[in-house]
């Protein structure tokens, strides 16, 4: 089973390491030190359960590898539109696209079903670019929990969690996500196939779309955004929000509101992805997590008034951020 990892950063170059050793054909598409780093001494992943260390073929070009059963997406979503033409050479005619991104995905209305069948997200995906170069009917979705950072070139620091769910926009258990199923068993992760893969996706996003814009704007991390009355309401009230947008898309959500940042409240003193890019002056994940909930909104006719208002300010946060850097 040839495998791609797209942006082999600390959630991709862990899933490959592992990958690798399981006995898949894995390759890695990086850049920069920790591409080097890879190349030269291979990824090193470190967890409380030790130390894995793996070679794999690491290149900037996928030219160089050629066609692949599967392609893993682990790059920031926003990154994604830009680097589609270069994925071509890995894709052919039965190539799987796996989403491991944050967010909405670029296919989320493939195979929906209803009066939505089909729907394009000009959110996260502008151009159109990934709807027709990458294909709707090559996804698979993926929705990332562990958490891993890169503490040095070439070192990732699996800090928690091995769960992956993965699911077909179909909801059917085809042969090809139950082989990836069984490969990403076999590399010790817990990789459940959904058949409504989007109720896991908009689990993740339910709290993403508050917390992580919540922690940009005020630096504080998880737990004391749950914990103090006024973070914690505004919390509840978007993710309220959100709620009746995907419950119109006929999205079941397994938990309730209060259960969910509690949830989020035990994680910790964790900050967000979103708050760890602006302390870097990276471009923030801002529409698949925000702006994607806004047009949502507007296709079902549901507003969102404290979604609008902590997008407007998130973005003018980005943007003061960016000009400073």
């Amino acid at each position: 089973m040839k495998i791609c990892i797209f942006g082999a950063g600390a959630i991709g170059g862990l899933m490959g390491a592992q990958l690798a050793r399981a006995g898949a054909d894995v390759s890695f598409i990086a850049r920069g030190p920790h591409l080097a780093a890879m190349r030269e001494r291979g990824v090193r992943v470190i967890s409380d359960e030790g130390e894995v260390v793996a070679n794999v073929r690491c290149t900037s070009d996928p030219r160089e590898l050629g066609v692949q059963d599967y392609v893993i997406i682990t790059l920031k979503a926003h990154s994604v539109p830009a680097v589609v033409e270069s994925m071509q050479p890995l894709l052919g005619k039965h190539t799987a696209v796996v989403t491991g991104v944050n967010g909405i995905p670029y296919w989320y209305f493939h195979e929906h079903g209803g009066k939505f069948a089909g729907t394009r997200l000009t959110s996260v995906d502008p151009d159109g670019l990934q709807w027709t170069r990458l294909g709707p009917e090559r996804a698979i979705g993926c929705v990332l929990y562990p958490a891993a950072e890169i503490v040095e070139p070439g070192v990732i620091k699996h800090t928690y969690g091995k769960k992956f769910p993965i699911g077909e926009p179909s909801g059917e258990r085809t042969q090809r996500v139950v082989a990836l199923h069984e490969m990403m068993q076999a590399a010790g992760f817990d990789a459940p196939i959904r058949d409504t893969i989007r109720d896991e996706i908009w689990l993740k996003l339910w709290g993403n779309l508050c917390f992580n814009p919540i922690s940009a704007l005020t630096h504080a991390t998880l737990d004391v955004i749950t914990s103090d009355p006024a973070t914690r309401a505004v919390s509840r009230t978007m993710m309220l929000e959100a709620k009746r947008i995907g419950d119109q898309l006929g999205v079941h959500f397994r938990v309730d509101v209060e259960k969910r940042i509690d949830g989020a409240g035990a994680v910790g003193a964790h900050k967000t992805s979103m708050l760890v890019d602006l302390e870097n002056r990276r471009p923030m994940e801002i529409d698949p997590l925000l702006t994607v909930v806004q047009e949502m909104g507007r296709l079902v006719g549901e507003a969102t008034p404290t979604i609008d208002t902590v997008l407007a300010l998130v973005k003018q946060r980005e943007r003061m951020a960016m000009q400073a850097a």
